[in-house]
């Protein structure tokens, strides 16, 4: 078993594992709660002496030197890899600096070691028109059923967000495959605003895999609406749509609460008996229609339930956000109004843990424990 430690207390205490899936079968509430978070918090941060080659321009480049957050994360061989957003320039403004991705091992899910270099950046590869120069972004990893690993990310041209796909053996060696939406309907939304693919995933052996439903898998996506699409190979996926023909949206803000203004996936969705829940990351209005229990513009993560057999199907909403920014790295940073921008989610020692952003600048982690 791992060793115990004092825990800082998030907003809510809740269930561990074994209570939560007991709360199912007795059908009862089908919330993942009961996240704190250990104290020795930022688990990452950046590193100003590490340095990259960069194959664009052929200089070395300090390519974490100004923010690492926004993780994503797997458990491969007993291991918790994480998957994470790094910044280079510091004295660019927010957006404006090339984002790479990066790679970090833990044997206990707590304490990091990083690669030296990034794992996926802008090259010459042929991706450049969505990759550069803004570079790649906030990504989300799943096992798929053939051993295989899917990571999901942003391209940022600087012009257009738009939701990639990558696939790899090794979680080391990455091969892009481009935007995830390019050969939908023609083309139809390949120059939209996408972002934050929330894989349906289920726990197989400890590890969360991929799982199809109805011979494909779903996927939800987006920022300020919860939408969803479906893929018969994890690379190239179908939005949704309404009847009207326009993006289906499946899940959004509740005015005067916590989610007011934008309800954007977070972690691999997880199908239990329940249903189909998804965390999300739930920001704040400022002003007309915020919600008063949280500050303005905050980021907080939620949870929403949908239909196990019917993905679009809308269930329940926590009412409640289960965790929020409470550390004072949370609460500055690039975004002082405070975040835990949640992105990775693994099960490992019979405990949950999930990775998150704080303020668009480190990296932090809590944990549900199975006592």
């Amino acid at each position: 078993m791992m060793k115990k430690w004092p825990m800082t207390k998030t907003w809510i205490i809740v269930p561990s594992l074994t209570f939560f899936l007991l709360q199912m079968a007795m059908g009862q509430d089908p919330w993942l709660l009961g996240f704190e978070k250990p104290p020795f918090n930022p688990i990452l941060a950046a590193d100003s002496t590490a340095q990259f080659t960069d194959p664009l321009s052929g200089a070395t480049v300090h390519w974490q030197k100004a923010d690492v957050f926004n993780p994503g994360a797997i458990v491969r061989n007993d291991t918790v890899f994480l998957l994470f957003r790094a910044e280079d320039d510091p004295d660019a403004i927010l957006g404006g600096r090339t984002s790479r991705i990066g790679l970090a091992y833990s044997t206990d899910g707590l304490q990091f070691e990083k690669y030296a270099h990034p794992v996926l950046f802008p090259s010459k590869d042929g991706f450049g028109i969505w990759d550069q120069p803004g570079g790649v972004e906030d990504p989300r990893v799943v096992e798929l059923p053939d051993g295989t690993y899917l990571m999901l990310y942003t391209s940022w041209n600087r012009k257009v967000a738009r939701l990639s796909a990558a696939i790899s053996n090794d979680l080391r060696e990455w091969e892009k495959k481009g935007p995830v939406f390019n050969a939908a309907y023609g083309g139809r939304f390949m120059n939209a605003w996408s972002k934050s693919g929330s894989v349906v995933t289920e726990l197989v052996d400890g590890r969360l895999v991929a799982k199809k439903i109805l011979d494909r898998y779903w996927m939800y996506w987006g920022e300020l609406f919860m939408n969803l699409a479906s893929s018969e190979d994890g690379i190239h996926w179908e939005p949704l749509l309404d009847e009207h023909g326009d993006l289906l949206r499946v899940f959004e803000p509740t005015l005067n609460d916590f989610d007011s203004h934008l309800v954007e996936p977070g972690p691999p969705a997880l199908y239990t008996e329940n249903g189909i829940l998804v965390l999300y990351n739930g920001k704040n209005l400022s002003g007309e229609g915020a919600g008063s229990t949280v500050p303005e513009n905050t980021y907080c993560g939620g949870q929403v339930l949908f239909g196990k057999e019917n993905p679009a199907r809308f269930l329940r909403r926590l009412e409640e956000p289960f965790i929020c920014p409470s550390l004072p790295h949370e609460v500055s940073g690039q975004y002082e109004a405070g975040t835990t921008f949640i992105e990775g989610l693994v099960y490992f020692r019979d405990q949950w843990f999930l990775y998150y952003g704080t303020a668009d600048s480190m990296v932090g982690v809590a944990v549900a424990r199975d006592d």
